[in-house]
């Protein structure tokens, strides 16, 4: 925290010898913050480092939000300070911020501009199969960093006919409260108003919505509708090396009875649901934006113009 204070007082005194910036308006592209509060195991990491690669090129800040232990919902105060950070942090803006935080409505604290909201989500059995075998034998990224569980070998069908705690099916309650938000109920497991407000949420507060299983797919979608920050994304994840970093080792892939048993879950029903209706979302925005052509996808060229404009002009 020391250092990321040291960085944050650098880049402020490194922007103040550049001249006053607080009183001068920023030109509209560049007064926009994109907020992607990433569900874990969901390739946040490689559709993350894209971001931190494409930032000097494009021209924008990337921040990653830390809390306190991975905490993904904020202290009412905690709220304040990050609302304030972001709409009032000139010398970020452009800036892309990222971390494990639930949604939070800025509507609430009375800014005039909110912040675009992106984000991905899994199939949630997937998800929380590899966040098992992530926190006993951790990923490709930070090899030698020990996690949580390690020195655990229990496999996840072992742990499932175990009842254990770790497979258990209140541990699929995740991407449902994250887009649900800082509300209590949307953090009481099986709640039906937190899927209704998740779904709500989705629609009417983000801008983009992807999964895991097409990200290429949501990443060139982005590069089509906000090049400001995305422009030579879709080139960067086809080719480059670091995009693709993060794979969980040591994962074994469930069995059917494994997957059949945590599927009679109400909460697993529930969330089920809500990536259904995602998938169904992101599916149907791309149809509108791409067309196929041997097996390649294209993104559409401007379809609507204006006519009938008056008064002429003389």
């Amino acid at each position: 925290r020391a250092i990321a204070r040291h960085e944050v007082r650098e880049i402020e005194q490194r922007h103040t010898a550049d001249g006053p910036r607080q009183d001068v308006p920023l030109d509209e592209e560049d007064d926009v913050v994109i907020i992607y509060n990433r569900v874990p195991k969901t390739a946040s990491t490689s559709f993350t480092n894209i971001a931190y690669d494409l930032c000097a090129k494009n021209r924008y800040h990337v921040l990653h939000i830390n809390t306190t232990k991975n905490n993904p919902v904020m202290s009412l105060q905690d709220q304040v300070r990050f609302v304030k950070n972001v709409t009032s942090w000139k010398e970020m803006k452009p800036g892309f911020y990222h971390g494990h935080v639930s949604y939070l409505d800025f509507a609430k604290f009375g800014v005039k501009k909110k912040p675009i909201y992106i984000n991905v989500i899994r199939d949630p059995i997937e998800r929380l199969v590899s966040y098992y075998y992530f926190l006993r034998f951790g990923d490709d990224y930070r090899p030698g960093l020990r996690r949580r569980k390690q020195g655990d070998k229990k496999t996840f069908d072992e742990c499932v006919a175990a009842g254990g705690s770790d497979c258990a099916p209140e541990k699929l309650w995740l991407q449902i409260p994250f887009f649900c938000g800082h509300s209590s109920e949307c953090w009481n497991v099986g709640s039906r108003w937190a899927l209704e407000q998740a779904k709500y949420n989705l629609i009417n507060e983000y801008f983009l919505v992807g999964v895991t299983e097409e990200l290429e797919d949501f990443i060139m979608l982005l590069e089509a509708a906000l090049p400001r920050f995305f422009r030579g994304a879709t080139e960067l994840y086809r080719t480059g090396k670091k995009s693709h970093l993060r794979k969980t080792t040591e994962k074994k892939l469930p069995t059917k009875e494994t997957i059949a048993k945590l599927q009679q879950s109400e909460i697993w029903k529930m969330e089920n649901e809500f990536y259904e209706f995602a998938l169904e979302q992101f599916q149907f925005v791309r149809a509108h934006a791409v067309r196929e052509k041997d097996g390649e996808l294209y993104i559409l060229a401007q379809n609507f113009f204006y006519e009938k404009i008056y008064p002429k002009s003389n």
